[in-house]
């Protein structure tokens, strides 16, 4: 627990035998060791009565046995009846941490790149909170709004292997959309056209199980159907929609040259390839929003924000040096990772592809078309994130990812 929570603990346990015992150590990994049911519950000082009330009122056994420390030092006391407490073990948590983390280290020596691995150790030895900025204050979507016979129609587009629908669905809904579950074979099919809804997403997930690689069958199903190419380029050029791509989707807009804008040659279009540690991430990472013409972030530059990512292929590649710099000079690439600092970095595991400049992100000049590798629908709603300060858990009325969703919403609503 002290090694996951980054802390220190100071435990105390009480001798139970009265005879003096010769390893005293061996008393100590009998009582913490105990292979009967139990758990260990770390709480406020303030609620140790209620909480040990609690237990006697349903005599369940219990022992305090120490305290969390701020300092990282791992503390382990045994209080005997004859003598004052007998200190067992006093170490450095992080030194510790670190010969219990060798094993897994050296196979992933084996595994990962190592250059990404040794960076890994490096950054994580004594690691601090992500410095979490909220520059907007986010709020619920009214429930009139949500309540709204009319509203508009969004189309959550999978393909074979998709697994991000659900989220999707939930996220644009908790923002006031009407919603649509659509199947690349029902547009094949003409049961459904793209010319009824104001937006579309292409969800995340390993479409083909990413078998022809990341989002290549998925962009060859509507590169190589000229109905189904000319119906998505024409919902792309209409003034009145919007797109967004995350992750799997993230992938096939840049492979449809969807972003950063259309019309740049095939061998410099910039696309998303194999992360640089060479396996899939999945992590909750800290992202920063820049200022960009983007409409799903307008208000929400300057936030330091955490979101989920899982994927195998989401370095940021740019043929073309060129396309890179004019995509950084025109604020096209909004959402950029972050270490625990809050500055965009290009360090593992804080950035988990290795994408240059810290990217995550492309959008269009007209900020109607946005793709990301990050999954901000995996964390629209506050229980979603792994990990939030404790004020942002008190004082936030919905998860600051909402925004994104619900600025979609209000722009369709202006058109």
């Amino acid at each position: 627990m002290a090694f996951s929570g980054n802390c220190g603990i100071e435990i105390n346990i009480n001798q139970k035998s009265e005879v003096r015992s010769q390893k005293p150590e061996e008393e100590i990994i009998g009582t913490l060791f105990s292979e009967e049911l139990g758990l260990v519950i770390e709480y406020l000082p303030e609620s140790e009565m209620e909480i040990v009330s609690e237990l006697k009122k349903y005599n369940i056994p219990s022992q305090i046995i120490g305290k969390t420390l701020q300092e990282k030092q791992i503390k382990i006391n045994l209080r005997t009846p004859y003598s004052a407490l007998l200190t067992l073990l006093d170490e450095d948590m992080r030194v510790l941490r670190g010969i219990w983390e060798e094993t897994s280290h050296q196979l992933n020596m084996l595994q990962t790149n190592p250059e990404c691995v040794l960076e890994e150790k490096e950054a994580i030895y004594d690691r601090r909170e992500p410095s979490y900025k909220i520059t907007f204050t986010p709020e619920q979507t009214p429930e009139v709004i949500i309540k709204k016979k009319v509203k508009p129609p969004v189309a959550i587009i999978r393909e074979e292997g998709s697994n991000g629908d659900r989220e999707m669905t939930s996220a644009f809904y908790m923002a006031g959309f009407e919603t649509w579950d659509v199947t690349m074979t029902d547009l094949m099919n003409d049961r459904i056209t793209l010319a009824q809804f104001k937006g579309i997403a292409f969800v995340g997930g390993f479409s083909y199980a990413d078998v022809l690689d990341s989002a290549k069958g998925w962009a060859g199903v509507i590169r190589f159907n000229k109905k189904l190419y000319e119906q998505f380029q024409k919902f792309y050029n209409r003034t009145d929609t919007f797109s967004l791509g995350i992750c799997n989707g993230c992938q096939l807009m840049a492979l449809l040259g969807w972003v950063p804008w259309q019309g740049i040659a095939g061998k410099f279009q910039p696309r998303f390839i194999h992360n640089k540690s060479g396996r899939l991430e999945s992590r909750f990472a800290t992202v920063k929003i820049l200022e960009s013409p983007s409409v799903m972030l307008k208000g929400m530059e300057g936030s330091i924000l955490g979101v989920w990512v899982n994927h195998g292929e989401g370095f940021a590649h740019f043929p073309d040096e060129k396309t890179q710099k004019e995509v950084i000079d025109k604020k096209l690439a909004p959402v950029r990772y972050t270490d625990d600092s809050g500055e965009i970095t290009e360090k593992y595991p804080f950035n988990p592809n290795g994408s240059p400049l810290g990217i995550a992100s492309l959008c269009t000049p007209d900020g109607r078309h946005i793709a990301m590798m990050s999954h901000p629908e995996r964390t629209f709603l506050k229980w979603q994130w792994a990990w939030m300060p404790e004020n942002l858990k008190k004082n936030l009325k919905a998860s600051p990812w909402l925004k994104m969703f619900q600025n979609a919403r209000e722009w369709c609503e202006g058109k």
